[in-house]
């Protein structure tokens, strides 16, 4: 069958229904989730509308975080996916997608913090 975003499948605003008067277009096309997962980076090419492409990340292993208290972001590994609230499976999968909450290496944001405010993160006093 394949993925359409149309509204011939919708009803109308009197709440009738519509008939199906046409197939599937070209430019209805909907394609499936890339599901992106944690791992060494995959991306593929996607050609799309236009001849123009879009790159979907099967997998990444680092990405773009930021810290908003302090105004500063960094490029970081991830380390792992530790919750997402709309499934569980995903965060057994290792599945990343937006509102995941993930497990990132500090070493970056420490390194800045230290060197912005001369003074060491997370050392107990003795």
């Amino acid at each position: 069958m394949g993925i359409a975003r149309d509204r011939i499948h919708k009803r109308s605003k009197s709440g009738a229904r519509r008939e199906r008067n046409r197939k599937k277009r070209k430019f209805e096309l909907g394609r499936p989730a890339a599901m992106t997962k944690l791992g060494p980076k995959r991306v593929h090419e996607v050609r799309v509308r236009g001849g123009n492409y879009k790159y979907r990340a099967m997998r990444l292993d680092q990405g773009n975080f930021s810290w908003p208290s302090q105004a500063v972001a960094r490029k970081t590994r991830i380390i792992d996916v530790v919750y997402n609230a709309s499934n569980n499976e995903l965060v057994r999968t290792k599945t990343l997608v937006k509102n995941a909450v993930v497990q990132i290496d500090s070493a970056p944001f420490r390194q800045w913090f230290e060197a912005h405010y001369i003074k060491e993160l997370g050392r107990r006093k003795p």
